[in-house]
């Protein structure tokens, strides 16, 4: 993480069960094409399931986006930003459900 202090945005994304092979990637380079380098993305990772087999373990997604803003007044300034936007209006075929969590970083 690039602080101590922050809101993480945490991004799951299912892929289309009728998409083509390699549209995950094609999102992850999505991901990183339009996302990384509007203001206020202090941190961008993009990643995909491990396999991992335990119980509590979800790996059903295709794709995860993890970023970090320094407060949720900049990631809701990211949620209007054009590049955000052209984003989902060029990937969002991709994908057939997205589940997002927000997480305010202590600051203890």
């Amino acid at each position: 993480m690039a602080s101590d202090t922050g809101l993480l945005h945490m991004v799951y994304f299912w892929m289309r069960e009728d998409g083509e092979p390699g549209d995950a990637d094609k999102l992850a380079a999505g991901c990183k094409k339009h996302l990384r380098s509007i203001p206020g993305v202090l941190w961008l990772e993009v990643g995909f399931p491990a396999k991992k087999t335990r119980d509590v373990v979800d790996n059903t997604y295709g794709v995860a986006l993890l970023m970090e803003f320094n407060d949720n007044d900049a990631q809701e300034k990211y949620q209007e930003h054009p590049d955000h936007l052209k984003f989902i209006a060029e990937c969002s075929h991709l994908w057939s459900r997205v589940q997002v969590y927000d997480t305010v970083v202590s600051q203890s």
